[in-house]
């Protein structure tokens, strides 16, 4: 009899020590990232991962790193440039070489989602024109890679297949057709691709002062338009100043045009002019936000990727100038948060310049200049932060 009350009594204890300890855990989770809804003054948490992505093969180094992309696999796909690597770090380079490491990876390079090398590959081949100084990267619905040039003689975009390729090139090199040519561009930031109307936006960008729209299948151009929707003009603007009225033009870089699921809209980065400007897909001229306005130089507004929940409710906006990406609340282009400083630890930035998110709302960041790198960020859930978030150090 008493035998049979304590071995209920146990259970029971038992039972009541699970339901503390998943209670626990879950207080855990909680203050270590934060809920899987976004409630009223929430923004997304995010904390890095060190150890992303695993080590290259082959002595690989990467150099500047001007371009990265998800793929339909949740795969992470990057551009970098060999010719920024020099001097010692590809100590390997050479016959005989100087040193046993390193050499420069190929320039486009594909991880899986744990950060494992699938394949590499990229560069001058038969039948196109390798950009002089490739510039972003895209991977559309179909897993064709897209990818530009900012060189001063880059006026063409390629097309590849995953596995590298070669599908079309739109555009010739060594044209300067100005910003209404129908037929080439000059210095391409990045394309963008609307699947539903088969649609390539092209931030073109550091040389023309437009978003172009292609057809994606056949490469013809459809329209194009500057900066609130006006004609492109490219007569010089004067040095941007803060305090001055916003230019009715873009500035050099136009360095993306990013199309939302979630409203139709097309988000084009004014990365000198510190401004998102926000048009419908005909080029028409919808409202404009701006971010960090005190940003000089180089500016404030380099790429921008958008949050994966239904409403794509937060822009991630990465400011190379200010080594720090920003959480904009997307509707309205109010900042609400960043995160980052700069450094060359994890978490911290050197030329933060192009950004991606994953289907697990993870994000990826890479560096141009000396940076030299890419980045994961782990999504763990929404929750309060305050307004400058500093190095988002892994809480464990």
């Amino acid at each position: 009899m008493f035998r049979k009350r304590e071995i209920r009594i146990g259970i029971a204890c038992v039972v009541l020590a699970g339901l503390l300890g998943i209670a626990a855990s879950c207080m855990d989770a909680a203050s270590n990232g934060g809920s899987m809804t976004i409630g009223e003054g929430d923004v997304p948490l995010f904390e890095v991962d060190p150890l992303f992505p695993k080590p290259l093969p082959n002595h690989w180094v990467i150099g500047s790193t001007i371009g990265i992309s998800v793929d339909s696999r949740d795969h992470i796909w990057i551009i970098h440039r060999q010719q920024t690597l020099q001097g010692g770090e590809i100590g390997g380079v050479g016959d005989p070489p100087d040193y046993e490491c390193c050499v420069p990876a190929p320039p486009v390079l594909e991880f899986d989602h744990d950060g494992n090398l699938v394949q590499a590959w990229g560069g001058p081949g038969e039948g196109y024109d390798w950009p002089a100084s490739n510039h972003g990267i895209t991977v559309d619905d179909a897993d064709n890679v897209w990818i530009g040039g900012n060189d001063v003689f880059d006026s063409h975009i390629l097309k590849f297949t995953r596995d590298g390729q070669f599908l079309m090139q739109v555009g010739r090199p060594r044209q300067r057709s100005g910003s209404n040519s129908t037929e080439n561009f000059w210095r391409v930031a990045e394309i963008s691709i609307e699947p539903t109307a088969n649609e390539a936006y092209v931030a073109d960008g550091y040389g023309n002062k437009r978003v172009a729209v292609l057809d994606a299948t056949t490469g013809e151009m459809k329209r194009w338009w500057g900066a609130y929707g006006n004609v492109p003009d490219d007569s010089p603007l004067p040095p941007y100043s803060p305090d001055d009225p916003p230019a009715q033009q873009f500035r050099n870089p136009v360095h993306c045009a990013q199309p939302s699921t979630a409203d139709g809209l097309i988000y084009v980065c004014d990365r000198v002019g510190d401004r998102i400007q926000v048009f419908q897909p005909d080029g028409t001229f919808v409202r404009e936000g701006f971010v960090a306005t005190q940003t000089l130089g180089s500016g404030s507004v380099w790429d921008i990727a958008f949050s994966t929940d239904p409403d794509q409710t937060f822009i991630y906006l990465a400011d190379g100038s200010n080594q720090n990406v920003h959480i904009l609340r997307r509707e309205t282009l109010e900042v609400l948060s960043e995160f980052g400083d700069g450094g060359r630890q994890p978490g911290e930035f050197f030329g933060v310049h192009s950004i991606a998110v994953d289907a697990e709302g993870n994000l990826y960041t890479t560096e141009t200049y000396e940076g030299k790198r890419l980045q994961k960020f782990v999504f763990m859930g929404y929750g309060p932060a305050p307004a400058v978030q500093g190095v988002i150090w892994p809480s464990d």
